[in-house]
């Protein structure tokens, strides 16, 4: 997730940054990280650009608008069931830019090696971003290399920074939404998070998961293609998961989202690691999947799209906007009860991306 991410694109919140020291909370994605942004580092950057606090920050360029997103992968283990932190840097940049309505152009990459490192893990992750790269049609254009002492980066880290041109057709905007609009969900949500929680060996806990990382370029462009006008909003739930980004979306609007729990596509090993752990699956991290608000006139062909697709077989509606609660997301589970869902609290599962 970007700094963007962490913040309602409805501008700077006022918050103050009482905090006084950083700590791993304030990389997770969820209030902590928020406040972070909101109360120290966005204050000082202040612009119309940032503050419209999108996944990707968007900048007229002649007769288009460009969009521009950078993202810091710290991931551990940096490889995992599914990925590794080399396709990882890849897809999600390339995420950040396909949820803002971008076709990615280009890409650039920094590393920041420790002193060390077997060749051959670096050798693997670079050809693993070039795998990715290379499959969604994305040349890596530059970066930067610095290399620091041993201990100091958990092997190696990665920068990326992404750069696209934003669909004309489409108009992606928080304060867009009207009650009756259908939140739709691409595919199963905490793969990734759990994935990586189990891969770092810490708990006695066996399961066969995989990371969900992956491009959603190919299934935005085929919605942009069906529907572009009837999209308000999309974002693709990483650090802080489904839970933290709706909350994003509805922060300091009028509406409200109801959410239901029941249709949430999650697979079973997931959700039987989250009951063993006390987790919860909407505050899990997805680096392949994205939420979408749509018009309700377009709710049944935009599925009927992404589940044409490979990859997208599970895609559904998760949920509507409605007038009440305002600013807050209800989960509601079929026999009618109901839950307030947060924005995540705290760090669940460190260093997941």
């Amino acid at each position: 997730m970007s700094l963007a991410t962490a913040q309602s694109a409805r501008g700077p919140a006022k918050r103050r940054f009482r905090d006084t020291q950083i700590e791993m909370a304030h990389g997770a994605g969820g209030k902590a990280s928020r406040r972070l942004i909101d109360g120290l580092i966005a204050p000082h950057f202040a612009n119309p650009v940032l503050d419209a606090m999108a996944d990707a920050a968007r900048l007229p360029f002649g007769g288009a608008t460009l969009a521009t997103t950078a993202d810091g992968f710290v991931v551990k283990p940096l490889q995992f069931p599914g990925g590794s932190i080399g396709e990882l840097a890849v897809n999600g940049t390339l995420n950040d830019l396909a949820v803002s309505g971008a076709k990615p152009l280009a890409l650039m990459a920094t590393f920041i090696l420790e002193a060390g490192l077997d060749v051959a893990v670096l050798e693997r992750e670079i050809a693993a971003m070039a795998t990715a790269a290379g499959r969604a049609g994305v040349p890596i254009v530059g970066g930067d290399t610095k290399v620091v002492e041993h201990g100091m980066a958990d092997g190696m880290y990665v920068s990326t920074f992404g750069i696209g041109t934003v669909d004309a057709r489409v108009r992606l905007d928080p304060e867009s939404i009207r009650p009756g609009d259908r939140v739709l969900l691409s595919g199963p949500i905490g793969d990734h998070g759990i994935t990586i929680l189990l891969a770092r060996g810490e708990l006695a806990l066996e399961a066969d998961l995989r990371s969900d990382t992956r491009s959603v370029w190919p299934y935005v462009e085929a919605l942009l293609e069906l529907c572009a006008a009837d999209i308000r909003w999309m974002r693709d739930p990483t650090r802080g998961g489904v839970a933290t980004a709706l909350n994003e979306l509805i922060d300091g609007s009028p509406y409200g989202i109801a959410l239901f729990e029941e249709a949430l596509p999650v697979n079973d090993m997931v959700r039987g690691a989250c009951e063993l752990l006390g987790l919860d699956v909407l505050h899990i991290a997805n680096e392949g999947q994205f939420l979408a608000v749509v018009a309700p006139g377009a709710e049944d062909a935009a599925l009927a799209t992404l589940r044409a697709m490979p990859g997208g077989e599970r895609a559904t509606c998760i949920g509507e906007v409605r007038t009440e609660p305002r600013a807050r997301v209800l989960g509601v589970s079929s026999f009618g009860g109901t839950r307030v869902i947060d924005m995540l609290v705290g760090d669940p599962l460190p260093r997941i991306c």
